[in-house]
C-alpha cells in the first residue's frame, strides 16, 4: 500500500525559537512514519507582526533567528508567506494557502499568482517526491495547549476549527499534565473529526517555552542549551528580549 504523504506545518510566534520547537517535528515524524505516513517536509510559519502579542519582536528578527535555528536540519524549512502579508492571517488561512500551493504545483497548474519563488522550501525537498503523486496533505503540527485553546470562548471561529481539523488534520504533541483525549471527548466538533487528529506522546518530558527563555534573558541569565548557539549569539548581539551587553564594572 502506498504511504500517505504529508507536510507538517507549525504556526506560532517563535519568539524566540527553542530546541523544543524543532524537537516537535522530529517526534511527530517518527510517530507518523510508524503509522505508515511518509513525512516529506516540515514547515515553520512565524506569525505576522500584526498579531500584536506582548513582547513580540519584529518578524525581521524572528525570521533571522529561525533561519539560524534551521541550519542543521535538511527537512524542516521556513515559510515567510505569513509574515509577508499585509496583516495577521488566521491559522486556517495559512494552512489553506500552503495546501493550495502544493496542490497547484503537484497538478502543474502554476499561474501568475503562484510560481517557484513562492515556494523555495518546495523545490529541493519535495520536487522529486511529487512526481506521479496525486495528493499531499498539509497537517497542523501543534502542542496540546493549542488543541485546548479551541475551547476558549471567542478565541477561534467555529468555521476555522472545522476547516483546520476537517480539511487538514492535527498532529498534537502531548505535554505534561495535559489530557488531549479527554479534551477531544468534551468537544463535539473535535469528536466529529477524531480520525483527523493524531496524538503523539512525547515521553521525554520537558518544560521549555519561549516565555521562559525571554524571562531568563530579562534577568541576564544563561539560555545555553535551550536554543541553538547561533540563535543565542543573534539575541545577544541585537540585545533582544531585555538582554543587555552592558556589564557592571
Amino acid at each position: 500500500m502506498t504511504a500517505k504523504k504529508v507536510v507538517l506545518l507549525a504556526c506560532g510566534s517563535f519568539n524566540p525559537p527553542t530546541n523544543m520547537h524543532l524537537r516537535m517535528f522530529e517526534v511527530a515524524r517518527d510517530h507518523l512514519q510508524k503509522l505508515g505516513f511518509e513525512v516529506l517536509l516540515g514547515l515553520v510559519s512565524p506569525v505576522h507582526d500584526g498579531y500584536g502579542k506582548k513582547d513580540l519582536v519584529s518578524s525581521t528578527h524572528r525570521i533571522a533567528m529561525l533561519r539560524l535555528a534551521l541550519q542543521n536540519t535538511d527537512w524542516i524549512k521556513l515559510s515567510d508567506w505569513e509574515v509577508c502579508q499585509e496583516g495577521h492571517s488566521r491559522t486556517a488561512v495559512v494552512l489553506k494557502y500552503h495546501q493550495n500551493l502544493i496542490n497547484s504545483i503537484i497538478n502543474n497548474k502554476l499561474n501568475d499568482n503562484i510560481n517557484e519563488q513562492d515556494a523555495p522550501w518546495f523545490l529541493n525537498v519535495l520536487q522529486d517526491s511529487c512526481r506521479n503523486v496525486q495528493s499531499i496533505q498539509v497537517k497542523l503540527l501543534c502542542g496540546a495547549d493549542l488543541l485546548e485553546s479551541f475551547g476558549t470562548p471567542g478565541l477561534w471561529a467555529d468555521e476555522d476549527i472545522e476547516s483546520i481539523v476537517g480539511n487538514h488534520g492535527l498532529v498534537v504533541i502531548t505535554r505534561e499534565n495535559a489530557n488531549p483525549q479527554q479534551f477531544i471527548y468534551m468537544s463535539d466538533v473535535l469528536t466529529k473529526y477524531i480520525s483527523n487528529i493524531l496524538i503523539v506522546n512525547e515521553w521525554i518530558k520537558h518544560d521549555l517555552s519561549s516565555t521562559k527563555i525571554r524571562r531568563a534573558l530579562r534577568r541576564q541569565e544563561s539560555i545555553k542549551y535551550l536554543t541553538p548557539d547561533k540563535v543565542i549569539d543573534y539575541i545577544t548581539r541585537h540585545e533582544l528580549f531585555g538582554w543587555t551587553n552592558n556589564k557592571q564594572s
